[in-house]
């Protein structure tokens, strides 16, 4: 794991630890590198629970409760769908924060109005309303899926301050 990584997941650990807060995860196009990161940095058993890697839809409605007309209606790249798989995650665990994460890495899968490096997240805190948020990242597969993992947990720490 490269040295932003590390760090970026040394502060979020520190932050929830700080918080008595524990994360879980729920990642489509990310494949659980949020959870991979995480679980690289020692002592993180004390604030992450677990993680979901819901590649498919049938995933989604499966293992998180998304509901199949929320994915028909806005497709599995929306705020709508990332807000309940995080809500969904949320639910399945034993933690107070969580965030989801799906998009189109690429090369292939975009569409006009939703290219390749559209990405949606979703954080929510027990207690609270889902927050939303999508991004358009540029470069290869694995730039955009790294450059989601970064914004994710950056965006969890703004957030959740």
């Amino acid at each position: 794991m490269d040295a932003q990584l590390e760090t970026l997941s040394r502060l979020v650990g520190e932050h929830l630890q700080d918080k008595g807060w524990r994360l879980a995860s729920a990642e489509s196009c990310t494949g659980g590198w949020v959870a991979e990161v995480v679980t690289a940095t020692a002592g993180s058993s004390a604030w992450f629970d677990c993680g979901f890697i819901t590649y498919s839809n049938d995933a989604k409605c499966a293992l998180l409760g998304v509901s199949p007309m929320t994915l028909a209606r806005y497709g599995a790249v929306s705020e709508q769908t990332t807000a309940a798989m995080a809500s969904g995650t949320l639910e399945r665990a034993e933690a107070d924060l969580a965030l989801s994460i799906s998009g189109i890495a690429g090369p292939t899968g975009g569409s006009p109005e939703k290219p390749v490096g559209t990405v949606c997240f979703g954080w929510i805190r027990s207690g609270e309303t889902a927050q939303t948020a999508t991004c358009r990242f540029d470069g290869d597969r694995e730039a955009v899926r790294r450059q989601a993992v970064v914004f994710a947990l950056e965006e969890l720490l703004r957030r959740y301050r």
